[in-house]
């Protein structure tokens, strides 16, 4: 089946690309396979009781016993089923999409929230990201950088990132017209308004992003396997490919857990942000009080 005129059109992009960049993708892939490869060893070197310890901890603190409990539980289950070698791979695949996919995300949806014709075009553009089937993202990843872990983020990347653009733009657009005004009648410019203002505000917004972003990178990584992703991923796909039903059970359970404990936890700190932002104006109502009884 020959493809029509704009499969051809995208193709020879993609050809161009390849036969007139070659060298600066290969530079770029090699090192971000290093960066990858670095943060995969480093979590692997992790003994697994320090991890468990830390994870506990952490979860203790920002959701309380009941979940620090289950943490416990689901990395020892991970752990008793052979897949922590897996699940640190998937997790270091998981935070390098995630980091790059905030590092592009987070300026251009307060591009977006500045500028009307930056926000239309980004809005097509992340449509475009969103709706695009996932393994399309694979085909011109594999021809620019080859099979690995590179191009896995790469289309990881390219899947994961619209939720924080959006909710990055989207809070900023609704923090109240009233504060703007304020900051500006004391004499603050665009970047204090932004820095000051702007994005306190709208910190909730952006770390429900942020989740949203951890969970999608999550979701590709059994797609992200068939190019040579590894981790989680890979172990679903072998028992997919075997038809056996126990190895792609564990997988997928594996992912399952991993998910749950990375979504609990970034979603309790978009919870406190919250309060956090809420808090001044508690603070005023209860200054206020005693002077009032006082009179």
């Amino acid at each position: 089946m020959n493809s029509s005129f704009i499969g051809q059109a995208a193709e020879s992009a993609v050809n161009f690309l390849f036969l007139h960049f070659r060298g600066g993708f290969d530079a770029f892939s090699a090192a971000l396979g290093a960066v990858v490869k670095l943060l995969e060893d480093g979590l692997g070197a992790i003994p697994f009781v320090v991890v468990l310890v830390a994870l506990m901890a952490v979860a203790l603190w920002r959701k309380g016993v009941a979940f620090a409990a289950f943490g416990g539980v689901a990395l020892y289950a991970i752990h008793y089923m052979g897949l922590w070698p897996q699940t640190m791979a998937t997790l270091a695949l998981v935070i390098a999409a995630t980091f790059f996919s905030l590092l592009i995300g987070i300026p251009l949806g307060i591009w977006g929230a500045r500028n009307k014709r930056v926000e239309v075009i980004l809005r097509s553009l992340l449509d475009l990201m969103q709706t695009m089937p996932a393994f399309v993202y694979l085909i011109p990843a594999v021809i620019l950088f080859g099979l690995g872990r590179v191009p896995a983020v790469i289309a990881t990347i390219v899947f994961a990132m619209p939720p924080v653009v959006r909710l990055t733009t989207l809070g900023i657009k609704q923090v109240r017209e009233e504060l703007m005004e304020a900051g500006r009648s004391f004499g603050s410019t665009d970047t204090q308004l932004l820095w000051k203002i702007q994005l306190p505000n709208a910190l909730p917004s952006i770390m429900a992003g942020i989740n949203q972003t951890i969970m999608m990178a999550l979701s590709m990584v059994v797609v992200a396997s068939m190019i040579g992703a590894g981790g989680l991923g890979e172990y679903v796909l072998s028992g997919i490919q075997r038809l056996d039903i126990g190895i792609g059970f564990e997988g997928g359970l594996g992912v399952v857990l991993l998910a749950i404990i990375l979504d609990r936890l970034t979603e309790s700190f978009g919870v406190k942000s919250k309060k956090k932002v809420s808090r001044p104006k508690a603070s005023k109502q209860a200054a206020s009080e005693p002077a009032q009884t006082q009179t």
